[in-house]
């Protein structure tokens, strides 16, 4: 049974939800790696010294770690991965000290087929970066401006006259999230194996009430925000938005495992299967195989297939700008987190690390840099089952209550942060 599988010993970490929330119940909107809901401290300020962050032109140190350093990080990982819901994990750290890298439990619970590091997986969410990404090249191209309407753009959205490129970038724009609309949510747990149309999405986004603030006064994590840039990106450019970030950050970077599906059937091998207690029959005695549910839903916002040598190479270039974008725009980007929402154009930062993380039912994913040392964490997990005191999501029978609640890549994340010295401590949920 995948219960048992899941089931380890309930070891007390410093575990807290970071960008991305908990799994939702069966009928609640599936996610995709939605932020906290309560503000970061000081995010304003999070990247203390941008300048030197964009400085760093030397390579990626790609030596394996001190013993010492590399044991450090396996305990911790070891220890964070016991304490959470999945079946198997893959760590990944890279900083100047060198790399770690390391597959922990199992890819399928039925055949017992180990976690292997070279495995692909749906990151969800962290798809937001890259969308991101484009829209800092086109605007220092010259192209667009941040500060444009969507209405230049995109018909048919509520004050979208007022509402900028950059407001939609970090998550003040006050549209609704598609995912919260009934209907959709109803045939998404039915047919989980539908292809979406990015129009059919942007269509049931746009028909919900806007949020009750102003554009630019609030924030809301909405994912037909980041389907609308796409939109932007396509209409600007003229090409499909896969084209367009395969020329743009995909090639440059080198990132030959990355790519965006054409369907649930486009899933390279090797992968995990992937587990979820979202969906009309999963249960916590039953968890339910999302493995071949279609990704389509989240788009732009969602729908990107990567690996953690892969991630690693962006997480770095992202945070340092090196390969993606001129220095002006990097230091822009870098300090384009409003006020306390800790969420900036396409990424969000907490105690200096900047990064997102990615949940969409069956896998959950975390990918941060942290800014002030240099050092690049990627923690994937082939379940999206949160464990921990979740008074608003499903647990396993087993779960461990004592725990604060998390979801599994977070609270490997957070204890190899812990253990490096460079702690990720994000509100809780």
């Amino acid at each position: 049974m995948l219960s048992s599988a899941l089931a380890k010993p309930a070891i007390v970490v410093a575990a807290v939800l970071l960008l991305a929330g908990c799994a939702g119940s069966p009928t609640a909107a599936p996610t995709t790696g939605a932020p906290s809901d309560e503000p970061a401290a000081d995010a304003s300020t999070c990247v203390a010294d941008p300048a030197a962050v964009i400085a760093r032109t030397e390579p990626a140190v790609t030596t394996p770690m001190p013993d010492d350093v590399a044991m450090t990080i396996d305990q911790a990982a070891e220890s964070g991965f016991a304490a959470a819901a999945a079946p198997g994990a893959i760590v990944a750290v890279q900083s100047p000290q060198g790399l770690f890298m390391k597959a922990y439990g199992i890819a399928d619970p039925a055949t017992g087929a180990p976690m292997t590091t070279d495995m692909f997986q749906r990151v969800g969410s962290i798809t937001k970066p890259f969308t991101g990404t484009v829209i800092m090249q086109l605007a220092a191209d010259g192209d667009i401006s941040l500060d444009d309407p969507i209405s230049d753009y995109v018909s048919g959205v509520t004050n979208g006259d007022d509402i900028t490129i950059r407001m939609l970038a970090d998550m003040t724009s006050g549209v609704s999230s598609y995912t919260r609309d009934d209907a959709w949510q109803a045939t998404f747990f039915s047919e989980p194996e539908k292809v979406w149309a990015p129009d059919e999405l942007l269509a049931i986004g746009l028909a919900l009430p806007p949020q009750e603030f102003a554009p630019g006064t609030g924030f809301d994590y909405s994912n037909t925000n980041t389907i609308l840039l796409g939109k932007v990106i396509e209409e600007v450019t003229g090409e499909p938005y896969q084209d367009v970030l395969q020329e743009r950050v995909l090639t440059p970077l080198g990132l030959t495992d990355t790519w965006f599906p054409a369907g649930a059937a486009d899933y390279p091998e090797p992968h995990a299967q992937g587990f979820t207690l979202q969906g009309n029959h999963a249960t916590p005695e039953a968890p339910e195989n999302a493995t071949d549910w279609n990704p389509s839903w989240g788009w732009t916002a969602g729908e990107l297939i990567s690996t953690a040598p892969d991630l690693l190479t962006y997480a770095r270039a992202q945070g340092t700008g090196q390969g993606l974008l001129p220095a002006e725009y990097q230091i822009e980007r870098l300090t384009s987190f409003p006020g306390s929402a800790g969420y900036g154009i396409g990424w969000g930062c907490v105690d200096a690390w900047v990064g997102h993380a990615g949940e969409l039912p069956g896998y959950n994913t975390s990918m941060f840099y942290d800014t002030s040392s240099d050092t690049t964490v990627i923690t994937m997990a082939n379940s999206d089952i949160p464990s921990g005191g979740c008074a608003s999501a499903d647990t396993l029978l087993d779960n461990p209550s004592d725990l604060p609640c998390s979801s599994p890549a977070t609270r490997i994340f957070v204890s190899v942060s812990t253990a490096l010295g460079i702690p990720f401590t994000p509100p809780h949920k």
